[in-house]
């Protein structure tokens, strides 16, 4: 099971208007109540996690490792490829689902309206989070629906 997950606007509260807090490690704090959130999704579902987020390619994906075990969610951490054609998230991830095979138990959490063009098929399979508040009880519970419907077709 994968977990398409962006950052901002999911894990960090994307407020334009205010200074982003920054972990020990340098990287931006998650809000607590999104780790705790995204903790019950990898508890519950056992997903691993595949980035989707501009920052992506900020780090090697064993400090992306390290950052996500400094705030205490420990699981697989993988990412799509670099965005070299500046595509949008929803191009970006049909590019990324193009080109991996046997991929059907996944959901994307994120709040890039560019999704909500994604086909029917994979729309389904999408969590939006609102900006402000990031991915809160609603959301994960929607994510953990969507990663186990799967198992039980």
């Amino acid at each position: 099971m994968l977990l398409l997950l962006d950052i901002d606007g999911v894990m960090v509260q994307a407020a334009p208007w205010k200074k982003v807090e920054l972990h020990p490690d340098g990287f931006y704090q998650f809000m607590p109540q999104a780790v705790s959130n995204l903790k019950d999704i990898i508890s519950e579902t056992g997903a691993s996690i595949v980035l989707t987020t501009s920052h992506k390619f900020s780090y090697s994906l064993e400090k992306w490792g390290e950052i996500f075990k400094n705030r205490g969610i420990i699981t697989k951490i993988d990412r799509l490829d670099d965005n070299m054609e500046l595509l949008s998230r929803k191009d970006e991830i049909l590019n990324w689902l193009s080109k991996t095979s046997q991929i059907d138990n996944f959901v994307i959490i994120d709040d890039d309206k560019s999704l909500h063009d994604l086909p029917g098929n994979l729309k389904e399979k999408v969590v939006f989070t609102q900006p402000l508040i990031g991915l809160n009880k609603e959301s994960a519970l929607n994510a953990i629906e969507i990663l186990n419907k799967v198992m039980f077709v």
